[in-house]
């Protein structure tokens, strides 16, 4: 029996502040960890702090989260104990989402959550649909509905019996943090930025049908 941890993650950045504002709800961010020393994360998110729409398929670390001068950082784990045959499926759809250059950050189900509870766009993901993703292979849980209309809160509430632990993390350091914390150009925002938005735009429009063979 092989062990996977989804972590919830209360973020310190100023969207996940933002988000708290109007939810009431304190985790804004979602991450899977095959670890249960809880270093080592991996989602969809931005690659580097600064550059919110430069995202896609991530690793994180404790200091991704508990960034600058905080040394801490909220989060709520939960244990799947997985069979050793949905285990490789896992680590064949994370290595799938690794290896493909492709990939894209889904914005756009992210940002019209609350008013279409998410939809699928080629070749991308947000941390909500990688998650929800994970959770279906591991074939530990019942879904009754799309992996990727699945939010934030309620894959809380969908994986309360597998409940691990809820606290802070205390921050650790990592070998690419610096780099991660690298302040970007205001080019650099616009390219980034404006390069997820149009291929998004364009896979919306001539990919659709190249959807379900992802699976």
């Amino acid at each position: 029996m092989k062990h996977i941890y989804i972590v919830l993650i209360k973020a310190h950045t100023g969207l996940g502040k933002f988000a708290r504002m109007f939810s009431k709800y304190d985790y804004t961010h979602i991450a899977v960890s095959l670890d249960s020393s809880l270093t080592d994360f991996v989602t969809y998110s931005r690659r580097r702090h600064y550059l919110p729409l430069d995202a896609g398929f991530m690793h994180e670390y404790r200091d991704y989260y508990a960034f600058g001068r905080h040394s801490k950082v909220k989060v709520k784990v939960f244990d799947l104990p997985v069979e050793e045959h949905c285990y490789e499926d896992v680590l064949r759809f994370i290595s799938s989402c690794e290896g493909d250059e492709e990939q894209k950050f889904n914005l756009f189900s992210m940002v019209t959550m609350s008013i279409f509870h998410g939809f699928r766009i080629y070749k991308a993901h947000n941390c909500m649909s990688f998650c929800g993703r994970v959770i279906q292979l591991t074939g530990v849980i019942s879904m009754e509905k799309p992996y990727y209309k699945y939010s934030i809160q309620e894959m809380d509430a969908l994986l309360e019996k597998n409940f691990y632990f809820e606290g802070m993390l205390k921050r650790k350091s990592s070998p690419d943090y610096d780099n991660y914390m690298k302040r970007g150009s205001i080019w650099e925002l616009i390219r980034t930025g404006s390069n997820t938005i149009f291929t998004l735009i364009k896979r919306m429009i001539f990919d659709r049908s190249r959807i379900e063979d992802e699976g």
